[in-house]
Formats: structure tokens, C-alpha cells, sequence
């Protein structure tokens, strides 16, 4: 099944629904708790879909895909590498992701993401499967500069819009062998398979949950591969999870505030 959020019209507050052959359904109650499906019948393309999930911990993995030639001093890690992002970074499709005046070197990162359904603290790798609601594409933005100033990665990876989510969660999704693309401008930058992980989404969601307690909603970023690059004003975005679907989004300045001095 895939789950939606949504506004049925401008207007209209966010709504869970469910889609079939381009066309929404209304879920009533959540699909974190008991719900129910209507039918169907709305199209696709007369509603706005919002992020699909409103999480209470965004949770990312770095080199979770075997090191790039540019980076000849680096070890593979042994085990998961975690940062976190705040959810007020998150973002929908079609949503314009801005380019802070802080930065002047900001770059993609295409994520398959794990969507929580059920959490827990020590969640065993063979329980695991139990625990997902589905999945979701993402893009995990970074201000490569700031993180090379800062050394740590909480600001580089915090601004507003560096976490766009979407278009949907796909509950079927065996991540097992997925492709993972980006595409910038129509031009491949990236792709890669969930099969060359390092750290496979069982072994990676129970250490997480070794490290701290997973809720119904947390969305896990499960590492980016090979090929991020540069983001610019004017730009558009895609990531693309096989079997999964399309998360597009423009790249624009951010708006300076003011009289305000960093």
C-alpha cells in the first residue's frame, strides 16, 4: 500500500490517504494506530502531497556505501556512523529546497529511508521487519563547507528544507535490491543498489535502537552513495527509488533576513 499525506484542496487541512492507480483515498484514523481506507476516487494530480511522515527524529547514517577513490585517507567504518536532523528540516515534493547565505557549497544526497511503525529500545534484527511501516525516498541536503569549518555535521545538515521526504510510503518495498538514483537537471549523479550497503537495514535499525529509543514515525536515513554534488540556484532535483517512486524538488536562494549578522 502506499501512504499519502495530502490536501485534498488548498485549504483543507493535512490528511492521511492511500493510493491506487493515481487516484487518493481517505484514511481514516492513522496508519500508525487503526484505520480504515474509502475508496479511491480523487485524482492524483488535483491534490498537494506533503511530506508523508511528520517524525519526531530524523536519524541519518553516513558511509553506509563502500568509500569513494576522493576519499583515500578514510576507513570503512565498522559500525553505523549516525547524525541527526531536525525535523524542522523536512520538507515535501515539488518543494523548493533553499540554499542558505552561510553556504556556498550545498550538495545532495539520495536516501532510501525507513519509516518506523512500531518502536522500541533493543529491537533485535529479526524483529525488525515488524517494526517498519515502509518506505520512503529522501535527500539528505548538506553544506559541505560549514561541515568542513564546524567538524561536526549539526549545522551543515540543520538548515530549513535540507530534508525533503516523499512523494509517499511504500509498505510492500523489499529493500533488499533497490536502485537508488539522483538526477540533477535531468543528468545522472548518482546511482547505486541498497544491495551494496555496508550496513543492511535489519543490522542498521536494531543499532539504532541500541542507541536509542525508536517512536511510531521516526524516519531513518539509510546512507547516500556515490556521486553527490552540487547544488544551484535554478537547479531541480530528483531522487528515485526503484519501485518506490519520485521525490522532485527545485533549488532556490534562500531570503536573506534584515539586518541579521551571523
Amino acid at each position: 500500500m502506499r501512504i499519502v499525506r495530502f490536501r485534498p484542496k488548498p485549504d483543507s487541512p493535512a490528511t492521511w490517504g492511500w493510493l491506487r492507480n493515481d487516484r487518493v483515498g481517505i484514511i481514516q484514523g492513522s496508519p500508525f494506530a487503526e484505520f480504515r481506507r474509502q475508496t479511491a476516487k480523487q485524482p492524483l494530480d488535483s491534490v498537494r502531497l506533503l511530506p508523508p511522515v511528520q517524525p519526531r527524529k530524523i536519524i541519518g547514517l553516513t558511509h553506509n556505501f563502500p568509500l569513494h577513490a576522493e576519499e583515500p585517507d578514510m576507513q570503512q567504518p565498522s559500525i553505523p556512523i549516525l547524525f541527526l536532523k531536525p525535523p524542522s528540516a523536512i520538507i515535501g515534493p515539488d518543494e523548493a529546497i533553499l540554499l542558505p547565505p552561510q553556504s556556498k557549497w550545498v550538495e545532495h544526497g539520495a536516501n532510501l529511508a525507513v519509516v518506523i511503525g512500531y518502536g522500541g529500545r533493543w529491537i533485535r534484527p529479526d524483529e525488525v521487519d515488524d517494526r517498519i511501516l515502509g518506505y520512503t525516498a529522501a535527500n539528505d541536503i548538506s553544506a559541505k563547507d560549514l561541515l568542513q569549518i564546524d567538524r561536526q555535521p549539526t549545522r551543515s545538515k540543520g538548515f530549513d528544507t535540507f530534508c525533503p521526504l516523499g512523494p509517499w510510503i511504500e509498505t510492500d518495498l523489499d529493500p533488499a535490491d533497490v536502485l537508488i538514483t539522483a538526477t540533477v537537471n535531468g543528468q545522472m549523479r548518482q546511482m547505486a543498489s541498497t544491495r551494496d550497503m555496508v550496513f543492511p537495514i535489519r543490522q542498521l535499525v536494531a543499532f539504532v535502537s541500541s542507541v536509542m529509543t525508536l517512536e511510531s514515525g521516526d524516519v531513518i536515513l539509510a546512507g547516500t552513495p556515490e556521486g553527490a554534488g552540487q547544488l544551484r540556484n535554478g537547479d531541480t532535483i530528483t531522487v528515485e527509488i526503484e519501485g518506490l517512486g519520485r521525490l522532485t524538488n527545485p533549488i532556490r536562494k534562500a531570503p536573506i533576513a534584515n539586518n541579521f549578522n551571523v
